[in-house]
């Protein structure tokens, strides 16, 4: 017998941190760390000093409702219905403590013990760390070339007991953003077969294209189908804070409610308000924030292009990630911690985001490249360039 935690598999992100462990950096060659996709910096210094004055307030430190302080879920609603020319009211938010928290407490609403979710491969491993503790089957959803969903991959393996598929996008790992038309077909598939569609957003702040990513939330129909998360954390650099969000139909989020009440009964009241603050007043700055990680991305295109002489591929990149084959005949498992020692740097196998057993995650490394700038990120591709190992076999 296992326990419910034994389970899944160790957390990527720790795991990766003890191939750092005994290894010392010299001054002049440091470690680039693009391992963890969160912003290192702290909020912008209004929204510090609107938060020391927050600390004084007494509902600051007290429970809040269950799902999320009323002004939040109002404001979160006001500004989801303009991003996405639709209609969404107050009491479709729900406030969680985190987007990781958000997508287990849609998924305790949905599932049971031997149920089925498709996820992309690769998938986000928070995400199938869950479903696994839940005892519910994550089934591998292929991707093409382009690390875009295969639609028809999607129809052939919804079964009885197919309950919601999930994406991320712009996604995690790949960077991908996926189009407009994939959603659609992707959401008309879960209308006709009576399965949700769950659409992670957490990066959603940082998509290089224009305006709304997609019109799903304009479809009259839409509570039938459609649940879409997001997350505080990056847009306004609350990370410590886990504030997160979920737009749903009423009878889900009164479901959710009771996960919400057994795991932390609220989101943290005073990261809540923080997050208000943030979208009643940093529109503008959180803009600017866009554009800085589209002129890193941009950096890194750049930078990239010396290494695919070298047999490197860029396969994916957007809003914090890229997703690079690598031209080596050693396994991803095996060069992501070899590369803190030849190259002192610090990214992520593909292993870590595919089912056990898949191959082709030894031939990628996920790159979180938020924290680096333009200039650490040319570093970067200079010391993968400089990487001699045997390559693989024609």
């Amino acid at each position: 017998m296992t326990t419910r935690t034994k389970a899944t598999f160790f957390p990527p992100i720790p795991e990766a941190q003890r191939w750092l462990q005994g290894i010392e950096f010299s001054p002049d060659r440091p470690l680039i760390n693009l391992a963890q996709a969160a912003p290192a910096d702290p909020p912008p210094a209004p929204m510090l000093a609107a938060m020391a004055e927050m600390l004084g307030e007494p509902e600051s430190h007290l429970y809040g409702p269950v799902l999320g302080l009323p002004g939040l879920r109002d404001a979160l609603a006001q500004e989801w219905s303009g991003h996405y020319a639709g209609s969404v009211g107050a009491a479709e938010v729900g406030i969680t403590a985190g987007c990781n928290q958000a997508f287990a407490a849609v998924m305790s609403a949905l599932t049971t013990e031997g149920d089925e979710v498709l996820l992309p491969v690769p998938w986000y491993f928070n995400h199938k760390m869950w479903l696994d503790m839940a005892g519910v089957k994550a089934v591998p959803l292929p991707c093409d070339d382009r690390l875009i969903p295969d639609m028809e991959a999607a129809r052939r393996l919804i079964g009885g007991r197919t309950k919601a598929i999930v994406l991320v996008t712009p996604n995690n790992p790949t960077g991908a953003e996926y189009p407009a038309q994939t959603l659609r077909a992707l959401y008309d598939l879960c209308r006709d077969t009576g399965v949700k569609l769950v659409v992670d957003e957490t990066y959603r702040d940082f998509d290089s294209r224009p305006g709304a990513p997609h019109d799903l939330l304009s479809d009259p129909d839409r509570a039938d189908v459609l649940i879409q998360l997001y997350s505080f954390s990056k847009a306004y650099r609350l990370t410590g804070h886990r504030i997160g969000a979920i737009i749903a139909a009423e009878t889900l989020l009164h479901e959710v409610e009771k996960f919400q009440d057994t795991v932390a009964i609220c989101a943290p009241s005073f990261g809540q308000k923080a997050a208000l603050w943030g979208l009643e007043n940093l529109a503008r700055w959180k803009a600017g924030q866009r554009d800085e990680i589209l002129a890193r991305r941009a950096a890194l295109a750049d930078a990239f292009g010396p290494l695919e002489a070298r047999g490197w591929r860029l396969r994916g990149l957007g809003a914090y990630f890229a997703y690079v084959e690598h031209p080596f005949a050693m396994g991803a498992s095996a060069l992501a911690p070899l590369l803190v020692r030849e190259a002192q740097a610090l990214v992520l196998p593909a292993t870590m985001f595919m089912p056990q057993g898949d191959a082709s995650g030894e031939r990628c490394l996920r790159v979180a490249f938020a924290n680096a700038d333009a200039a650490r990120l040319r570093l970067f591709a200079e010391r993968l360039a400089a990487v001699d190992l045997p390559p693989l076999a024609p």
